[in-house]
């Protein structure tokens, strides 16, 4: 349907899954999104989500940057990954470059979420995003979540998604109710990300919930894979954020109980993967003023050359801003695989546009120019490249490159 949140063509919408009100969580989790003062425009920046459930279990995943946010830093080493029962995020500053200042701070949103959730600081989980190298206002953040603790709604999910948001033209969340065989369980998913996103992992804030029983181990490795096929496959600009976390927790408190190696888990799995690959898309398609997203899927006979080519095409400034124009300057296609395989003689690489051929084994074919320039004008275009050889493949998601990006990210803090 044309307002279902699956609205790519590149992701099919589970078959076991049904779309709810964005605003309902799973059982056992409530959450808010309140006004703190953090951003000028007064909109929500303070946002909290606590399981009831004491046995609640939990995964996560953080920024591979060299200068990771004091919130990533204090979450990874004060916070138990296996058992986060309560995640305070604020947006409009990252509480990144900050210094000691800024692990106090840190430490402060974590203790203060532990007293209003009812749970220990070690079960709480603390994200940032915004603005590097300025201080936390960390009175308006205290007073923020005292309110955010006094609001908490097992329909507030939509408030969350919204109290994260920083340069998202949209808020990014979806709840589905997942039919297994032994009982339905909901899963929710609220994410933020449009600029600052590079395939390695990508500049986002994305918290998962579901009711039903996951151990911590089953939990991580569902975590990961799905990560693997989602956020880290995107790219907006090729930067990589100092505070990209993600963070999946199970409640259990749906009593349906999802095993390895079953076939509720090959379900729910499947419905994690497309609910994360698809927030993956809305944030490419986000990008910070683009007009259309892209996919590039590489195949060859090598990994490592296929993901090269996949990461080069996907931040070429030269692919993005055809992109944008809907320009099929498919030149700046060959000249990214080019820089990624650079060698001293002719490489053999075809390309084709929207399912047009426009080079074979290096070299440009007679093709339908007209077609081809209506096929670039949509939302979704497909680039498919393919290298000598065979058995490897790989796939990039990415945004173009317009006027709007440079005017953001120009006036970001002044």
């Amino acid at each position: 349907m044309a307002d279902s949140f699956f609205n790519s063509r590149w992701v099919d919408a589970p078959a076991q899954a049904t779309e709810v009100s964005t605003g309902e969580l799973p059982l056992g989790f409530r959450a808010a999104g309140v006004a703190a003062g953090i951003k000028p425009s007064g909109n929500k920046d303070i946002a909290l989500i606590v399981s009831d459930v004491p046995e609640t279990t939990s995964a996560a995943r953080f920024s591979r940057s060299g200068a990771q946010s004091a919130p990533v830093l204090v979450t990874r080493q004060r916070t138990e990954l296996h058992a986060i029962r309560a995640i305070i995020v604020n947006s409009g500053n990252a509480n990144a470059a900050t210094g000691n200042r800024g692990l106090d701070d840190a430490a402060k949103m974590q203790g203060g979420a532990a007293i209003v959730a009812g749970v220990s600081e070690a079960n709480v989980a603390i994200a940032s995003t915004g603005v590097i190298g300025v201080p936390l206002p960390i009175d308006k953040v205290i007073k923020g979540i005292a309110e955010a603790g006094r609001q908490l709604r097992s329909d507030g999910g939509a408030d969350f998604a919204e109290a994260i948001r920083t340069t998202d033209a949209f808020a990014k969340n979806v709840s589905l109710e997942v039919a297994l065989s032994t009982g339905t369980a909901r899963l929710s998913v609220q994410a933020k990300g449009a600029g600052m996103i590079s395939p390695n992992f990508a500049t986002l804030l994305v918290f998962a919930q579901t009711d039903a029983k996951l151990d911590a181990d089953e939990a991580d490795l569902l975590l990961s894979v799905c990560t693997k096929r989602s956020f880290d496959r995107i790219s907006v600009d090729g930067q990589l954020s100092t505070s990209d976390t993600i963070i999946l927790q199970a409640s259990g408190a749906s009593g349906v109980s999802i095993e390895p190696e079953t076939e509720d888990e090959k379900i729910f799995g499947e419905a994690l993967d497309a609910a994360l690959r698809q927030i993956a898309l809305m944030v490419a398609r986000d990008g910070e003023g683009a007009r259309r997203t892209g996919r590039v899927l590489v195949r060859g006979g090598e990994q490592q050359g296929v993901e090269r080519v996949a990461h080069a095409v996907a931040d070429s400034p030269l692919v993005k801003t055809a992109l944008y124009g809907g320009d099929p300057n498919w030149g700046r296609i060959i000249q990214a695989v080019g820089a990624a395989l650079p060698g001293t003689a002719p490489l053999s690489v075809d390309i084709t546009i929207e399912g047009i051929p426009v080079c074979v084994a290096g070299a440009v074919v007679n093709h339908d120019t007209e077609a081809l320039k209506q096929a670039v004008q949509g939302s979704e275009i497909e680039y498919e490249i393919t290298l000598p050889g065979e058995g490897a493949e790989t796939e990039r998601y990415f945004s173009d490159l317009g006027h709007e990006y440079i005017t953001i990210n120009a006036d970001y803090t002044t």
